[in-house]
C-alpha cells in the first residue's frame, strides 16, 4: 500500500485556494507530499495553506502568464528541493448558449483552461526532464472534464477548452515517453461534483431556462450519474493515485470519475 503514497514528493496544485483544488492539496499532504498551492485568490489561498501546516505554501499565480509559471516552479524547487507532481487544476466554467457567447468570453475560457495547462506542461517538462532544474522525472495531472469527452448544452466554450486539455495530455504523454524524460502525463475527467463550480453550473442551467428551479436541475444531474453527484474527495483520491507509483505504467490516459455517467 506504500505505492499509493507520495512521501517525500513535491507537488504544485494550481487553482488550489478552494473547492476541488484545496481538497486535492490536502489529500496530497496527507499522503506525504509537500505542496505548493497556487491561485489568483490570495486570501483564500493563504487560509487554505494555514490549515495544511508546514508542508504547504501558497503563491499567487495567474496560469495564463508564462513568467508567473517560471517563477512558481522555480520557487517550488528552491523551497522544497525538487518538483515531482504538477496538478493543472485551475479552471473556469461559464454557461452560455453558443449563439450568445461573446468572443472575449470564449477566449478567456480557452486562456485559463487550455493555455494555462499548456504553460504548465511546458514548464514542468523543462523542470523535470533530464538536464532540468530537477531532472528526476515526475507526473503531470491535467484536470479535464466529462465535457472534454462529450457535448453539453450551454458549455460550448468549456467543452472546447477541456477537449483541448484531453488531447494535449496525450501528445505530451507520448512525447515524454518517446524521448525518455521519465514524465507521465494523464488527464482526469470529473462529472458534476458538489463544489461551488458544480452549484454554479446547476444555477446557470436554471438561469438559461433549461430547468424550472435548482432542485429540479440538481435532481436531473444526479439521475444522469447513476451513483449520484460526486464529492471533491472522489476526484482528489484519483489525482493522488496518478501522482503515486501505483500508476507508474499509466500515461496518456483518461481517468473518468463520473459516477457512471458515460456508461449509461
Amino acid at each position: 500500500m506504500n505505492r499509493f503514497r507520495v512521501d517525500g514528493k513535491v507537488a504544485v496544485v494550481t487553482g488550489g485556494a478552494r473547492g476541488l483544488g484545496a481538497v486535492i492539496a490536502e489529500t496530497l499532504v496527507e499522503a506525504g507530499a509537500k505542496v505548493v498551492v497556487t491561485d489568483v485568490l490570495a486570501e483564500e489561498g493563504a487560509r487554505t495553506v494555514a490549515k495544511l501546516g508546514a508542508n504547504a505554501i501558497f503563491l499567487r499565480h495567474d496560469v495564463t502568464q508564462e513568467a508567473e509559471w517560471e517563477a512558481v516552479l522555480a520557487t517550488a524547487v528552491q523551497r522544497f528541493g525538487r518538483l515531482d507532481i504538477l496538478v493543472n487544476n485551475a479552471g473556469i466554467e461559464i454557461t452560455r448558449l453558443f449563439a450568445d457567447i461573446p468572443l472575449e468570453e470564449f477566449n478567456r475560457t480557452m486562456a485559463v483552461n487550455s493555455t494555462g495547462v499548456f504553460l504548465g506542461i511546458k514548464h514542468a517538462i523543462r523542470t523535470m526532464r533530464p538536464g532540468g532544474a530537477c531532472g528526476q522525472g515526475g507526473t503531470i495531472i491535467n484536470l479535464s472534464s466529462v465535457s472534454g469527452l462529450m457535448g453539453s448544452v450551454g458549455l460550448g466554450s468549456y467543452c472546447a477548452s477541456k477537449g483541448a486539455v484531453r488531447l494535449m495530455t496525450k501528445a505530451a504523454a507520448v512525447e515524454c515517453a518517446r524521448l525518455g524524460y521519465g514524465i507521465r502525463v494523464n488527464s482526469v475527467h470529473p462529472a458534476v461534483v458538489k463544489t461551488d463550480m458544480g452549484t454554479g453550473l446547476i444555477n446557470d442551467y436554471v438561469s438559461l431556462g433549461l430547468f424550472p428551479d435548482a432542485a429540479t436541475a440538481e435532481q436531473a444531474f444526479a439521475t444522469a450519474q447513476p451513483l449520484g453527484l460526486g464529492l471533491p474527495q472522489d476526484i482528489a483520491s484519483g489525482v493522488c493515485y496518478l501522482a503515486s507509483e501505483a500508476s507508474r505504467w499509466m500515461t496518456g490516459n483518461e481517468l473518468v470519475l463520473d459516477g457512471g455517467l458515460m456508461a449509461s
